[in-house]
């Protein structure tokens, strides 16, 4: 079949190679010629057949709107959009109503799989009606992993986006597990090879794991990670996750504790630790560090 792809950073452009090597056609757009099948959307549009598929892979927000906006003037009745990226549910809703108005079609698609898609596979979680789903289909197919797991139709519109936002907040609470045992294993005197212990795990216990891999992989590179500042980013996914908790009234201690420590490692000097210090020396006369 033909698609058209939207976005060709880090996911798309490997995303576009892993659909041709299926044997499909792959007509790509990105800001960046270099990147680029073509000029524009307009351009685009144009040389696909109908009804067209259009596979959106651009950053939540505001670039994600503006170009559902533009498409939504491009194409026909009969064609279907698709919103790869990591977009929050609640805009897929507004996104397919927007759609729909003109007669296409809306699928949104969680996608996980990183740099290593392009070889493995990527693991597609994906909402939407039966039938607009249907047209995208030979392409889920060859994104997804090879056997019977990887991909999924979790629902109606926003079931991609949402499982995929869940999908993101267990995976914030499995690095700070392995985080918080490192740690500890390298701040004790008795373990004498922390990599070591690591790599010991990837066989024959339950704390197996694809991210146990890859933390195996980053201490082969760099064993103590003295290369790197303790900073870590949050894509947004894992608020609206605790955020959803708290509109569905379900507790999610670990996944909240684990974005909250991200918060934490951007702080050069913790506020909330001067106020505890300062207590300290007040109802016990605690002694204070002063700058």
């Amino acid at each position: 079949m033909e698609l058209g792809l939207v976005g060709l950073g880090k996911m798309g452009g490997n995303m576009r190679e892993r659909i041709r090597r299926a044997g499909h056609t792959v007509i790509g757009y990105d800001r960046n010629a270099d990147l680029a099948d073509v000029d524009s959307l307009e351009e685009l549009v144009s040389k696909l057949s109908g009804p067209r598929v259009v596979w959106v892979m651009v950053p939540a927000g505001e670039a994600t709107q503006s170009t559902v906006d533009r498409l939504a003037e491009l194409l026909e009745p009969g064609d279907v959009v698709v919103d790869g990226g990591n977009s929050r549910w609640t805009d897929d809703e507004r996104h397919a109503e927007e759609l729909a108005a003109k007669g296409i079609g809306f699928v949104d698609c969680g996608v996980s799989g990183g740099v290593w898609g392009l070889e493995n596979g990527y693991a597609l979680m994906y909402g939407g009606d039966a039938e607009h789903v249907a047209k995208v289909q030979p392409v889920f197919d060859a994104l997804k992993p090879e056997g019977d797991f990887g991909a999924v139709h979790a629902g109606k519109v926003g079931a991609g986006h949402f499982s995929k936002m869940v999908h993101n907040g267990i995976e914030y609470a499995m690095m700070q597990a392995y985080a918080e045992g490192w740690e500890l294993l390298e701040k004790v005197d008795s373990v004498t090879d922390v990599r070591e212990v690591f790599r010991s795990w990837q066989e024959g216990t339950v704390i197996r794991s694809w991210l146990l891999d890859l933390a195996v992989n980053a201490l082969d590179e760099d064993e103590h990670l003295d290369g790197l500042r303790g900073y870590a980013q949050d894509s947004g996914e894992g608020r609206w996750t605790v955020e959803a908790a708290i509109d569905n009234a379900v507790p999610l201690p670990a996944i909240t504790a684990s974005l909250f420590a991200r918060f934490a490692s951007r702080q050069e000097d913790s506020p909330q630790m001067k106020m505890i210090a300062a207590l300290r020396n007040q109802f016990g006369g605690h002694a204070v560090e002063k700058k």
